[in-house]
């Protein structure tokens, strides 16, 4: 179960913070301490981690204790918002083209699902009624176009190939292709590689630059945790990126990356990748992320009554 570590040790620190019989400065200093080690040990960004605690600490400190709320639903709530913050507020659209097609990017290391996500991408955008365009621009991993046409099929969205032809002659081919047969959503899967280096940059950039996609999403392994935060600022600072996909958070992941990408480059997490299925892609939602981090729905309720 995700997150299921950094729940816990949350909620540990939270509980001892509302034995307390007032908040003062001390013990709130002394319950995000324990809190911090939390993130640390979740993997989150130790810069991302630090400036959470400090946000917390300065808001918990100098807020008054509201007649509605006792004084550890403060906490909760604002470290609830404070997660929220740190993730984006708020979900993050998709990109849309003024004039179709809208070209999307996928692009990522080898091995974070960039090619099963261009189809959960391609289904999820068919499902809204749209028609997208799935492109096997990575021909040089053996197989990867035999993949996209098979998830693609799967999928029920078409794909278009040309073998092991030029990358950026492929991606152009397919724009026109897309606006002569009326897809409006041109997903482009990109090649990736065991790490990042020069020639998979000047590809993508070179790609970029004969297509001028209107979105550029970053694929990440959440399992990865702080070195996927790596991955993200990495690409962002050669590409560019506009959003994060990020798989596996229906694994056995530590939270690090979700909770430190967007601090670190930025750019929001758009989507997440929450199981094997290509269906089971979701928008992703930091206030719900937060509520699910903290573990804590029921109290949630509470306190949202109470502030009624």
């Amino acid at each position: 179960m995700a997150f299921e570590g950094l729940t816990e040790k949350l909620q540990g620190a939270l509980r001892k913070l509302s034995s307390k019989g007032k908040l003062t400065e001390e013990n709130v200093k002394e319950g995000m301490r324990e809190v911090r080690m939390a993130l640390l040990e979740a993997d989150v960004n130790y810069a991302v981690a630090k400036d959470f605690i400090k946000k917390v600490t300065a808001r918990c400190v100098g807020t008054e204790i509201t007649g509605t709320l006792s004084a550890s639903q403060q906490v909760i709530k604002i470290v609830n918002e404070e997660l929220t913050a740190l993730m984006g507020g708020e979900a993050a659209r998709l990109a849309t083209a003024n004039r179709p097609p809208c070209i999307v990017m996928m692009c990522g290391l080898q091995g974070s699902g960039k090619t099963t996500h261009s189809g959960k991408l391609g289904l999820m955008l068919k499902k809204q009624g749209h028609r997208p365009l799935l492109v096997a621009c990575d021909v040089y991993r053996p197989a990867a176009i035999t993949q996209l046409q098979v998830v693609g099929e799967k999928a029920g969205v078409p794909v278009f190939e040309m073998g092991t032809a030029n990358p950026v002659d492929i991606a152009k081919k397919a724009v026109a292709h897309a606006r002569d047969y009326g897809n409006d959503y041109v997903i482009l899967d990109t090649a990736g590689r065991l790490h990042i280096d020069e020639q998979l940059m000047n590809e993508l950039k070179n790609v970029k630059a004969a297509v001028s996609p209107q979105e550029i999403l970053l694929v990440v392994d959440a399992m990865t945790g702080q070195d996927a935060v790596n991955v993200a600022a990495s690409f962002n600072e050669a590409l560019g990126i506009d959003g994060v996909m990020l798989t596996k958070l229906d694994g056995d992941t530590r939270g690090g990356a979700a909770l430190s990408v967007r601090a670190v480059t930025g750019k929001p997490i758009k989507f997440a990748g929450v199981g094997e299925k290509l269906d089971e892609l979701e928008v992703f939602h930091p206030e719900r992320m937060a509520s699910r981090i903290l573990g804590m729905g029921d109290v949630m309720s509470l306190i949202e009554k109470a502030e009624m």
